[in-house]
């Protein structure tokens, strides 16, 4: 019972008596895990470097089928698909162009990903700020009960309420820990997806390179 007793007061100290400034901090952690999931589904091995699609297109490298491939890559949306479309694009004016326009797309759309998770970083940042604002407001008004109390509350009181004003710190930090840890994966995930697509489609195009011999 008293094991109960504590989770249900949990419960509602943490959703029910944190107030405002908490109830903000909740409304962020909703939108942050929509953000995160969506997040980690679009940032991903099938949308950055898709294993079928790359293989299609050095099938038609393999044939010379430079058309296709053109076509191919303009209509599918991965990370691969747009560096070769832009370097493609920039076939008829040799290689250099070519290795030019791959490298200004790939940054492109890498800083496109990196400007879409920059939210969940500000999230992250602003949850236990939010946090330190709700306690530092609910120890001012801990202490004005001093006050009223002419210097002497109950310590059972005072202790309630500076219990509470701590409660926006907590949740802030349980906020902004997950979010800042999804942040960074998926950081690291752009830069290696991002690379790893950057290397294959170098390997693609070094067929224009001059000196080298067509397949």
């Amino acid at each position: 019972m008293g094991g109960g007793g504590e989770q249900f007061n949990l419960f509602v100290i943490l959703f029910v008596r944190c107030g405002s400034i908490g109830w903000v901090i909740w409304a962020l952690s909703v939108v942050a895990l929509a953000l995160m999931i969506k997040f980690c589904l679009d940032i991903r091995r099938k949308t950055i470097l898709p294993g079928d699609v790359h293989a299609v297109i050095r099938q038609h490298f393999e044939v010379k089928q430079y058309r296709e491939a053109i076509e191919l890559t303009a209509n599918e949306p991965s990370f691969l698909s747009y560096i070769l479309h832009a370097s493609l694009s920039e076939a008829t004016h040799g290689y250099p162009a070519m290795e030019r326009a791959m490298e200004e797309a790939a940054e492109h759309r890498t800083t496109v990903y990196l400007r879409r998770i920059e939210i969940l970083n500000l999230i992250g940042n602003i949850a236990p700020m939010m946090g330190l604002l709700g306690t530092v407001w609910g120890m001012i008004l801990a202490f004005f009960q001093i006050v009223e109390k002419g210097g002497t509350p109950p310590p059972g009181e005072l202790a309630d309420a500076i219990g509470i004003a701590l409660v926006t710190t907590l949740e802030g930090l349980l906020v902004a820990i997950p979010v800042l840890g999804i942040y960074a994966m998926l950081r690291n995930r752009i830069d290696a997806l991002s690379s790893e697509a950057i290397v294959a489609s170098q390997e693609l195009i070094s067929a224009f390179r001059p000196g080298t011999k067509k397949a």
